[in-house]
């Protein structure tokens, strides 16, 4: 099925290692969705999911999904997967909010946007790809900051 409007969006935080504003992030994914969806590419998998669930998670878990579907070790910032799952690690983004001078709200921000983007049918395989998805990455993360939420 071909949805003509965007996939409802759930944010659910799913470990306790981090406190994380759930409230905030769900506003952000609401607003974020909605603009994603008006740049979606051809056959983009975001028409067809039922709806999009955003799970905060920890590190462990995120290392065994990083292994079990990617075959890579450790853990990292953002998995999407093809039927509207976005797993990001709360932990990693601590340690990404200090490295870059930003902080968790932002670093979420980020993955979340990142993951819809993939979904709407945006790689980052390619180097033109790439730089591609970062410059909508960054203008859509910009529009969305400027609404103050």
């Amino acid at each position: 099925m071909r949805r003509r409007t965007p996939p409802p969006i759930e944010v659910r935080n799913v470990q306790r290692t981090i406190r994380v504003s759930t409230d905030r992030v769900q506003r952000f994914a609401n607003t974020a969705c909605a603009l994603v969806w008006k740049h979606k590419q051809p056959r983009a998998e975001i028409v067809s999911v039922p709806e999009i669930t955003v799970l905060i998670v920890s590190d462990r878990r995120m290392a065994v999904l990083h292994k079990t579907f990617y075959g890579l070790a450790g853990p990292t910032d953002v998995l999407t997967f093809q039927h509207g799952e976005i797993v990001i690690s709360a932990e990693t983004a601590v340690r990404q909010a200090r490295m870059f001078h930003s902080n968790l709200v932002c670093e979420i921000q980020l993955y979340l946007l990142h993951g819809l983007l993939h979904l709407a049918g945006f790689d980052d395989l390619a180097t033109n790809q790439r730089r591609q998805m970062h410059r909508l990455q960054k203008k859509l993360l910009a529009t969305i900051r400027r609404t103050r939420l």
